[in-house]
């Protein structure tokens, strides 16, 4: 059985540097050794109608050619971020992408998940452990994923899925396609040339795509042409403007001969509802933001840790991750006929947290809370603020709760390993430093940080909604991965945590702020250091998925 292809998208910058060892077709052109693209260049051969709108380079040999990307930024935005060159398996494509080139890997599905779990952990992990990650990495490649999440970088419901590819392939269209009015408006807004406001154009927010937006001030420019004066035209228009303000977005509209022969005005404009338009936020000055790979619209999966860690053929696999991966082909998880959304992290910190607690508001059934033990299934309520304090303070007993080198060896990776702390953990800042850190991580000027009040928490204890009181400033922010962004250069490990204060004499203002936590990352599904230990101690892959997926099944699928 051939396994189905999948678009990785790996490395965007303004120049590609690779090297093809074997021997590749691009535009019925063999092509060999090393290779350069540079962003001008290929703006010129599209120009010229050379290549079409992209660049593919085939291979000729599966099984023996591959390439190799030069500078590939790995760990984006965590404290272990650095760049290194990385081996590929498959084809590469090169497309246009906000201004940049985007290095895209065309893979097959099982060579994809050999590469992962290679890269989530040690090639050199026990052999139920490998085969369990197999399983739940491909099942959350083949998922639907019909919750419709929000996209990075903006928090929009993105469409139901099968409307989501048509607008995908839609607005690909259209950005290559523009019309003379649409090119002109882009050339004087790209680059953040507008009083440093990124826009991003044919952009798609839930069922609609709007020609030009700058999320970060939720302002939507459109750009219609004559026959927006027909009454039907008319009316559509106004259904679309509906739904994006009802996701809080405003809209202004220009005439295509407005761009064309007043462009100035139309800046004026622009910069004016920049400046004037605030993003409606929930609670006191609240809103609730979380990541999803829907964000991804010309490739099916990124390559980092916002969907899952792959890195080619550059980390050692063994004939284990191999056998594992061939010993579990096709084997997905299912729920009640329906390829589950099997997400899985680090550490869980002793209890599995619930699915729409960090992403869109949908239950599933196989990812609820769960204690991460066998021999004690208790669970404190840790949506209590006095229960959460309580568990996240100490220490209970749970799979994922070891030093155990040997095992711990098997999930983290080198560059994983220089974090020492996860079950358990503790950070602090003086006030200077946090006060500084959530006005860079945040763009709000908060003043001085009098308070961190926890708003609501998830089944594993991790803040949903946290509240942030300053001086100048106080608002509500969430879901989790928002919260850890905005607490840390990179990522805080978890956003389960509780905070100390320290007061100096007769003052009221904070010096001092430590943060005591639990697990790392978001908490749902499987958690690979708690799995590790599981398969240590006898489990087999089976026993380890029923475990951190209750309620589902593992079925073949083609």
């Amino acid at each position: 059985m051939q396994s189905p292809k999948l678009t990785v998208g790996i490395l965007s910058a303004t120049k590609i540097e690779f090297e093809l060892f074997g021997t590749f077709l691009c535009n019925g052109i063999e092509v060999t050794g090393k290779q350069s693209v540079h962003f001008e260049d290929f703006q010129k051969l599209l120009l010229q109608g050379v290549g079409g709108q992209e660049l593919i380079f085939s291979t000729q040999q599966e099984e023996t050619d591959t390439f190799e990307l030069i500078d590939v930024t790995i760990g984006i935005n965590f404290h272990w971020e650095r760049k290194e060159n990385q081996r590929f398996k498959g084809g590469l494509k090169i497309i246009v992408e906000d201004e940049k080139l985007t290095a895209i890997n065309i893979i097959s599905v099982e060579d994809y998940l050999v590469s992962v779990i290679s890269s989530e952990m040690s090639a050199t992990s026990s052999e139920e452990l490998l085969k369990a990650h197999a399983v739940i990495s491909r099942s959350w490649v083949k998922a639907p994923h019909k919750p419709a999440p929000q996209p990075p970088k903006g928090g929009v419901k993105s469409a139901y899925p099968p409307l989501y590819s048509r607008l995908k392939e839609l607005a690909l269209k259209n950005r290559h396609n523009p019309t003379d009015a649409e090119n002109f408006l882009w050339e004087n807004l790209k680059g953040k040339k507008l009083d440093g406001y990124k826009f991003r154009r044919q952009h798609i927010i839930d069922d609609c795509i709007a020609d030009f937006v700058c999320l970060s001030k939720k302002l939507v420019v459109e750009v219609d042409g004559k026959y927006h004066n027909e009454p039907d035209i008319q009316e559509y228009d106004k259904l679309r403007t509906q739904l994006l303000n009802k996701h809080g977005f405003k809209v202004i509209r220009f005439t295509n001969e407005e761009v064309l022969f007043n462009i100035d005005n139309v800046l004026d404009s622009i910069k004016l509802e920049l400046t004037h338009h605030n993003p409606p936020f929930r609670g006191l000055g609240g809103r609730l933001i979380w990541y999803e790979r829907d964000a991804h619209t010309n490739f099916d999966v990124c390559a980092d840790d916002h969907c899952q860690r792959y890195q080619g053929i550059t980390r050692a696999s063994t004939e284990m991750v191999q056998r594992a991966v061939e010993a579990t082909r096709g084997e997905v998880l299912m729920y009640n006929g329906a390829i589950c959304d099997a997400r899985f992290s680090k550490c869980c910190g002793g209890v599995m947290e619930e699915f729409q607690n960090c992403w869109a508001d949908v239950r599933y059934p196989y990812l609820r809370k769960a204690r991460d033990y066998k021999l004690d299934t208790s669970v404190p309520d840790l949506t209590d603020e006095a229960e959460a304090e309580k568990w996240i303070r100490s220490s209970p007993k749970a799979f994922c709760n070891t030093k155990d080198k040997q095992i711990l060896s098997q999930v983290l990776n080198n560059y994983d390993q220089e974090t020492t702390d996860f079950y358990r953990w503790k950070v602090e800042y003086s006030q200077s430093e946090l006060s500084a850190l959530i006005r860079k991580r945040s763009g709000i000027d908060y003043g001085e940080i009098i308070d961190l009040e926890p708003i609501e928490r998830g089944t594993s204890g991790r803040l949903i909604q946290l509240k942030i009181v300053g001086t100048k400033n106080t608002r509500i922010i969430g879901k989790e991965l928002e919260i850890r962004r905005t607490l840390s250069e990179s990522h805080l490990y978890s956003s389960a945590f509780v905070i100390d204060k320290e007061l100096s004499e007769g003052k009221d203002i904070p010096t001092k702020f430590t943060f005591t936590g639990a697990g790392w990352g978001h908490g749902v599904g499987l958690c690979q250091i708690g799995a590790s230990v599981m398969a240590d101690e006898g489990y087999s892959y089976r026993e380890i998925l029923a475990h951190y997926y209750p309620g589902s099944r593992i079925s073949l699928n083609s």
